[in-house]
């Protein structure tokens, strides 16, 4: 045995879990690709490892392994047929390849010493400096090019020993030039990992820069109109809930529809709901808040609590009315329909009935409090009619009437309870630009 051997403590498995431990890592030797893409290497090396655990080592002879192993005769000559010793010289050389570029994870390694077809186990190996490990298994491998030969069973016999000394040139070289193959790998791997840690650190470190610029980009500037509205709304961690009012179609009716309660199956919403609706979730989608659709009639008050909620739709809507209740400004009774100044009953929003409906002006509410019905804000944009509705979601969402809301209010309104009430032209059924008739806040 070498030098290098014969610096490690050979480790003899004594119990059951031992030995599946030198199972396990046979088993990943073996589906490795410096034996996976052979029959003969990893043969030889399941063979002798389970005798050599089954404490069968002294069958572990040249003759025996190329009978069981390599289906030889009995009677076959060893001298004449190396099968044996080269397979063992070639097993000694990929292990050492293997453990060249996996030796740091392995807590045990199988090694197969120069000399012998006995394997050796050696249990904690990671504290062994790998490029030591390689320089000392090089001398071992420097016998597989066919310098051992196992005596003959006749030389056992007479009580002495002759080995055959046949020095192979050409396998050596071919094993310098292995070791060499894996340490340039080895460093070009050290070299690679480098480089990516050097490149993950350095994107880590552009993504703290960008998110603090950001951030103070974001606080040296005061937040815009539509920020300080929506803000309250959209900092909530529950999804807000956009709940809106349903219709079905009566062409007796004024407005071609009446409103849908919880036991009709299927109720409709204009298209000017439905662009409202459209117009709220891209807004809320681009504060970073997720929104989820509801349909008014079916919706009971435990699901709205505890969120922030936006209610589309005035008559057709059953909580845009129910919690209107508690504002200034709110919708009155059917069949009269208007908006009026609960401080003020006499004064009172509602649409001209000697035009057509496609052809009056509209009235609608944008409000935005703190409701304790549902322990959350509440933003309320309805009208008296589908246009109303329309124009008040596209007023809740514009920068421009936003401002002239401040300019009305004459300061910051981010956390106070905000009502205003709009007048809406209505021209053939297209819904025009609103108009500001009252504000309220406090």
């Amino acid at each position: 045995m070498n030098r290098a051997a014969a610096t490690r403590d050979a480790w003899h498995p004594q119990t059951a879990e031992d030995r599946d431990a030198i199972f396990r890592e046979l088993h990943q030797i073996l589906f490795s690709p410096q034996f996976s893409s052979s029959k003969r290497y990893p043969a030889l090396l399941q063979y002798v490892v389970e005798k050599t655990l089954e404490g069968k080592s002294e069958l572990l002879k040249e003759r025996t392994l190329g009978v069981e192993v390599f289906d030889r005769p009995p009677t076959y000559d060893t001298n004449a047929d190396t099968v044996v010793r080269y397979t063992a010289g070639e097993v000694r050389k990929r292990l050492l390849l293997y453990y060249s570029e996996h030796g740091r994870g392995s807590g045990i390694r199988i090694l197969l010493p120069a000399g012998s077809y006995v394997p050796e186990f050696v249990h904690g190996s990671n504290d062994l400096d790998e490029d030591e490990e390689i320089a000392g298994s090089a001398g071992a491998l420097m016998h597989d090019g066919h310098q051992f030969v196992e005596p003959t069973s006749k030389t056992h016999e007479q009580g002495r020993i002759a080995p055959t000394v046949l020095v192979d040139n050409t396998s050596n070289a071919g094993l310098e030039g292995a070791i060499g193959v894996s340490q340039a790998r080895r460093r070009f791997r050290r070299t690679i990992a480098r480089r990516l840690w050097w490149a993950v650190a350095a994107v880590i470190i552009l993504v703290a820069v960008l998110v603090g610029v950001r951030w103070r980009y974001r606080t040296a500037l005061p937040p815009t109109v539509v920020e300080q509205f929506w803000g309250p709304v959209a900092r909530v961690q529950n999804p807000v809930l956009i709940c809106s009012g349903g219709v079905v179609f009566q062409q007796g009716n004024y407005s071609g529809v009446f409103t849908a309660d919880k036991n009709i199956e299927y109720p409709f919403v204009s298209m000017q709901i439905a662009s409202g609706i459209v117009e709220v979730s891209g807004l809320l989608e681009r504060f970073g808040a997720s929104s989820q659709f509801l349909s008014s009639p079916s919706t009971p008050l435990t699901q709205l609590r505890e969120h922030s909620l936006v209610l589309l739709g005035g008559y057709n809507n059953q909580w845009a009315m129910r919690l209107l209740q508690s504002q200034r400004f709110q919708f009155t009774p059917e069949p009269v329909e208007s908006i009026v100044d609960r401080t003020q009953p006499q004064v009172y929003w509602s649409r001209d009935r000697s035009l057509s409906y496609s052809n009056s002006d509209d009235y609608a509410i944008v409000a935005r409090f703190r409701d304790a019905t549902t322990d959350g804000w509440v933003v309320v944009l309805a009208g008296l009619g589908r246009n109303g509705t329309e124009a008040a979601a596209q007023f809740a969402a514009s920068p421009h009437y936003l401002q002239l809301l401040r300019d009305k209010l004459g300061k910051d309104f981010s956390d106070r309870n905000i009502e205003v009430v709009l007048r809406v032209s209505v021209i053939d059924g297209k819904t025009g630009a609103p108009t500001i008739l009252a504000v309220n806040a406090r």
